[in-house]
């Protein structure tokens, strides 16, 4: 045997060292339990609940932690509930989605107030054969005031992750039905079936619109007038109202460049003024609080639903000419996208669209992404060894105010399943095929931010890409949009959306040459989402223009205008 070398003698001291430091070493401590649980009391449900549980952690109380969700607000965490009795606890913990904390173990130590609501579901079978759970109860409300949901008193708790903690809540108060809408001498409102989504969704859906009467309409019962259909997340057309502007009202107006709802209406009942009906559509869908109206493979046929079902509804009811010179849509942001969709989906339904801000109507500008093009819906190369995270909303000076990113975590939270109830949700379950498990496929990975091209091909292929489909179908649609197009888009949009005006606007210089006759009007400097071009009353009086314009021949238009 070799004698040992002094390095090999260092060695083997080294290596005894090590083993009476291991023998005699404390264990690693295991990361605190931090835990939400939320049982459902018999009381307001005895027998298995459905849904999507949302644990909510606020840092004051001036309202229920539940009422102050928002992308600003709270943190919250999510945990799904399937079919459990109600002693079965719902868990949230360091592995359950989280925003705008990375997870439970990583909110900061203090005091807090907290709550938990959930989001109840249903089962639904559709008649496309697939049997999904969704909301059963939708309406223009988010999930913590809609009705059926149900949600747990507020707690006042110190949490520390470093010392752990396990906070339990009983959902024992249900959210009851809102109040029924209370007609004006001004405003009626309406509710129809529409036997279209019924039979798509399995179970009884409704229509509603808030109708905003003409100045003498009981005075001329003879008279038959046109109509303009305001997509809006408003439940008051224009916001008309007979209460005098507050000052913050009046503020509000100015920042839009509009009139107050007062003075809307002092507009509206004045001499001379064009006889309209005035209709906010109230349409609804399980995914979310406005319905898109496009037909589509997972939200059911509310295109159809609102031309075949809806508008000849209020046409019978409220005496408005049954005729497409008379028909007008137009709204903004959400109602923007479904005002453009209407009429290039119906051109020969539909007299003339007023687009105001809308939703991407291009997908080669999903806001600045493009989908067809780009790998990643969270962030953008911008070197070998650079990533820059993607804007979902800015200011108009251009500050990021939240990343796509962001909403997708705060969406992914509140749903699996393309069920969020919100933007990024609506988008894929209007635009995107169904799953072999039923729901919507996602457009992208809401961890990861990959898009998948397959998707983003079949909402093109399908028609959801506005600009696309309008360039396909030009052969057809240029005669019957000629003098119908009318857009209007702040050059700051806050959520980019002013890039796919720009890309429709280019399309129809390319396929139409630039003297088509289409308007294109772009607010600047730095003016935002909120922005118009003028006034409401004024917009209506440049349709009943259009509707003089294009009325046959032997039309009385006399009637709607004494």
């Amino acid at each position: 045997m070799s004698k040992m070398t002094g390095l090999s003698r260092l060695s083997a001291i080294a290596l005894g060292a090590l083993f009476v430091f291991s023998a005699f070493a404390v264990p690693a401590q295991a990361q605190p339990q931090v835990r939400f649980e939320a049982t459902v009391s018999p009381k307001v449900e005895p027998g298995p609940t459905t849904g999507r549980v949302v644990f909510v952690v606020s840092t004051n109380d001036r309202r229920e932690p539940r009422t102050q969700i928002t992308i600003n607000g709270p943190a919250i965490f999510g945990a799904s509930r399937d079919q459990a009795a109600p002693d079965v606890v719902t868990v949230a913990d360091a592995a359950s989605r989280a925003y705008p904390v990375a997870d439970l173990a990583t909110l900061p130590a203090g005091d807090y107030f907290v709550q938990a609501v959930m989001i109840r579901y249903g089962l639904v079978h559709r008649s496309d054969g697939k049997s999904i759970w969704v909301p059963v109860h939708h309406a223009r409300y988010p999930f913590f005031s809609l009705q059926g949901n149900i949600y747990s008193d507020v707690q006042k708790v110190h949490l520390d992750p470093a010392q752990g903690f396990d906070v339990k809540f009983v959902l024992d108060h249900v959210i009851p039905a809102p109040p029924k809408p209370v007609d004006t001498p001004w405003i009626k409102y309406v509710s129809v079936k529409s036997e279209l989504l019924s039979k798509f969704w399995g179970y009884p859906i409704y229509m509603g619109a808030y109708v905003l009467l003409p100045q003498g309409y009981d005075a001329h019962p003879n008279a038959h007038y046109p109509a303009v259909y305001a997509n809006s997340h408003s439940e008051t057309p224009y916001g008309f109202t007979t209460t005098p502007a507050t000052p913050q009202d009046i503020a509000d107006a100015k920042e839009g460049n509009l009139q107050t709802g007062y003075d809307f209406q002092k507009t509206w009942i004045s001499d001379g003024y064009p006889r309209f009906l005035a209709i906010a559509p109230f349409v609804s869908s399980p995914y979310f609080l406005e319905a898109y109206d496009v037909d589509s493979a997972n939200n059911g046929p509310y295109g159809e639903a609102f031309t075949k079902e809806l508008v000849p509804f209020l046409e019978k009811t409220f005496r408005i000419i049954p005729k497409p010179y008379a028909r007008f849509v137009q709204g903004a942001s959400t109602g923007g996208w479904e005002t453009l969709a209407l009429q290039v989906k119906y051109p020969d339904f539909f007299g003339g669209a007023w687009v105001f801000n809308p939703d991407p109507i291009s997908f080669a500008h999903w806001q600045n992404i493009n989908i067809y093009t780009e790998d990643n819906l969270f962030s953008v190369p911008a070197g070998p060894f650079l990533t820059q995270e993607r804007t979902f909303r800015r200011s108009v000076e251009g500050q990021t105010t939240i990343t796509q990113r962001q909403l997708a975590q705060f969406e992914a939270v509140q749903g699996d399943h393309v069920r969020s109830g919100h933007q990024l949700a609506i988008w894929e379950a209007s635009y995107g095929p169904v799953g072999e498990d039923g729901y919507p496929v996602p457009l992208f990975d809401d961890r990861t931010g990959v898009i998948d091209h397959k998707v983003a091909e079949y909402m093109r292929d399908h028609g959801y890409d506005l600009t696309e489909y309008t360039r396909r179908n030009w052969a057809t649609l240029g005669p019957k949009l000629s003098d119908k197009l009318n857009f209007v888009s702040g050059e700051m949009d806050n959520f980019y959306l002013n890039l796919g005006v720009y890309d429709f606007q280019d399309m129809v210089k390319d396929v139409a040459g630039p003297d088509y006759p289409i308007t294109f009007r772009y607010g600047r400097p730095k003016k935002g989402h909120g922005w118009h071009v003028t006034d409401f009353s004024q917009m209506i009086r440049e349709m009943a223009a259009a509707a003089k314009k294009h009325a046959p021949a032997g039309e009385d238009t006399a009637q709607w205008n004494y």
